[in-house]
């Protein structure tokens, strides 16, 4: 059942791993099939390394598992992806990951300013990534704390806990997502260190909302 999707579940949770926004099993990762509306994702407690796409869990978008190839529990997590795809129609596919600086921020509970112009990318409707408020992990709380965040942004730091990213698409466009949030926050650390404290100058939201692909890609004549 949905091969093509737990295998991409399955590898996307291992190159997070790999890329180190995950570690110690940590994380989860969801992709919704838009035909069955069905959610392949990852199991609980489960050694990425050693992971295969058959561990995959399907789940329905009411938390009911309709294959567990391998007897697999689907992650503690799921009610937060099955909340999300509720919140957001549109998306596809979530990463939640634990990369290390992002999170330090959400333990201070402090929102991501826009200190580059990637953050567009990001679909930050204000103009910042915000933080879902705590929620203890595996519970209904958690799953509502990111309800209003992923209303104003497709990303948003987890208080005292990690990253969320969705994406309309594909789980590929999610992680990349999430790897941009570690950045981003790498980016911030560093320049309040540079600065000695002082919080550096944002990039305005209304700069940020102008931002569209070149009408055409041609030099400028002398």
């Amino acid at each position: 059942m949905l091969e093509d999707l737990k295998k991409q579940v399955a590898a996307y949770a291992l190159q997070a791993d790999r890329m180190g926004l995950c570690k110690h099993r940590s994380g989860n990762f969801s992709i919704r099939d838009e035909e069955t509306q069905l959610v392949c994702i990852t199991p609980t407690g489960m050694d990425r390394e050693e992971m295969s796409y058959h561990d995959i869990v399907v789940m329905t978008l009411d938390a009911e598992v309709v294959e567990a190839e391998t007897g697999q529990r689907p992650t503690s997590e799921s009610l937060m992806h099955l909340m999300a795809y509720k919140t957001r129609p549109d998306v596809h596919a979530i990463a939640h990951t634990h990369s290390k600086i992002a999170t330090a921020f959400a333990v201070l509970n402090k929102p991501i300013p826009a200190v580059v112009y990637e953050i567009a990318a990001l679909g930050c409707k204000e103009g910042y990534i915000p933080v879902a408020p705590y929620g203890r992990p595996g519970t209904p709380a958690l799953a509502e704390s990111i309800v209003e965040p992923l209303k104003i942004s497709d990303v948003a730091l987890m208080e005292k806990h990690g990253v969320i990213a969705v994406d309309s698409k594909e789980l590929k466009e999610a992680l990349l997502k999430a790897s941009y949030v570690e950045e981003m926050a790498e980016i911030y650390l560093t320049t309040l260190t540079i600065l000695g404290g002082k919080e550096p100058q944002a990039v305005p939201k209304s700069e940020l909302q102008k931002w569209e692909y070149p009408k055409e890609i041609k030099l400028l004549q002398k």
